[in-house]
């Protein structure tokens, strides 16, 4: 069952966020052999989407898995609340994560 957790991202701002990827017995997951991907929709079943930069950060076996949007690709997405999932991949088996809400608040300096 994949972790919740919530961000908020601010409009027309780079985002850059870390998360450890957790094994069942509460320590970091080994993501050797492993493809992150993350992407944020406007529900669950919205065909339009936002891909996250998804990257493993430092050794693999630290579990951690960084998520990014450039400050264009921030301020292309309209204000309000998303839904998220990050996966990771070993070309046989698809894990989900970690999931949660996105809520992205508006800038006013544009």
């Amino acid at each position: 069952m994949a972790a919740i957790t919530n961000f908020i991202i601010e409009q027309g701002a780079t985002f850059t966020t870390t998360v450890t990827v957790k094994a069942s017995d509460g320590t970091a997951f080994n993501l050797t052999g492993y493809t992150p991907r993350a992407q944020m929709r406007k529900s669950y079943y919205s065909s339009t989407k936002t891909d996250f930069t998804a990257a493993i950060e430092g050794a693999a076996t630290n579990g951690q898995v960084t998520l990014s949007l450039t400050a264009t690709q921030t301020a292309a997405i309209t204000d309000g609340r998303y839904v998220y999932d990050i996966e990771i991949d070993n070309n046989t088996s698809v894990f989900r994560v970690l999931e949660g809400m996105v809520t992205v608040s508006p800038n006013v300096t544009k």
